[in-house]
């Protein structure tokens, strides 16, 4: 499951149903999920203890993507004190006076910890793309930054890992109406959002050039199915889980000598 959803360019979208599950049910998605976070918990506080390298986690995806919930789902269990989670809205005026990215890498993880970004510095290349509130010119320079500044962060220690919400127009608006009539979700709910559903193809073309330009060795996107929640949190773990046990951070050597204190 790794390797499957894994971008590699050329790459298009309709390479990946936006509800596939590849057979799985939900009991049995659940419990792989179950046991995989307490893998992750383990590995996560020698990450921690270790103090050595750190986890981003970018999490891009239209309205009703499950960027929230994916977040609450995969970080159930992990020591609160070695996740950092950054959500980026509209920047300020003061994030607007610096380079894009200014904002961005001050949110990176330090050493120790797993950062997860709900949204990122990829809303330079979607949103302002779509709205054109760059020059294509700028725009186009920003992949390029983008990948220096990646490459700068895995030379540092940082691993990085990018995902994809995947999901339909149809399933979108589904969520919508859920909204709307749902009193508990009307606060989720932006009529703005109906707007922005008429730039649909063009978010997807956005999404599609950004995934070719900017997936790297170092910095992998990945599309994940998200029409079923309960196999796109799976899909997640899958993949931070593997890369975890690829870095196999460990337990730092202690700078004394245990057998000399009897306790």
């Amino acid at each position: 499951m790794t390797e499957k959803y894994r971008v590699t360019t050329p790459f298009a979208l309709s390479q990946v149903k936006s509800d596939d599950n590849q057979g799985m049910d939900k009991a049995a998605c659940k419990a792989k999920l179950t046991e995989n976070l307490a893998l992750i918990d383990e590995l996560q506080e020698k990450l921690y203890a270790e103090g050595k390298q750190s986890l981003l986690i970018v999490i891009q995806a239209m309205d009703a993507g499950g960027k929230d919930s994916a977040i609450k789902e995969i970080t159930k269990g992990l020591n609160p004190q070695g996740v950092r989670v950054a959500s980026f809205k509209a920047p300020s005026s003061l994030e607007m006076s610096h380079d894009f990215l200014w904002r961005i890498h001050q949110q990176v993880p330090p050493k120790g910890h797993i950062g997860i970004f709900n949204r990122s510095h990829y809303e330079e290349v979607l949103i302002v793309k779509v709205k054109e509130w760059a020059s294509a010119e700028i725009t186009e320079k920003r992949y390029q930054h983008i990948n220096d500044f990646e490459r700068l962060l895995s030379d540092s220690g940082t691993h990085i890992l990018k995902f994809m919400l995947h999901i339909s127009p149809e399933y979108q608006l589904e969520q919508f109406k859920e909204r709307v009539e749902d009193p508990a979700k009307h606060w989720k709910f932006n009529p703005a959002d109906l707007e922005e559903r008429k730039s649909w193809d063009k978010y997807m073309n956005a999404f599609e050039l950004l995934l070719n330009k900017c997936t790297t060795e170092n910095a992998p996107w990945y599309v994940i199915p998200s029409e079923h929640k309960w196999f796109r949190c799976l899909a997640i773990s899958e993949v931070i889980l593997a890369k975890l046990q690829e870095i196999n951070p460990q337990f730092p050597e202690p700078s004394f000598d245990p057998k000399e204190f009897k306790l």
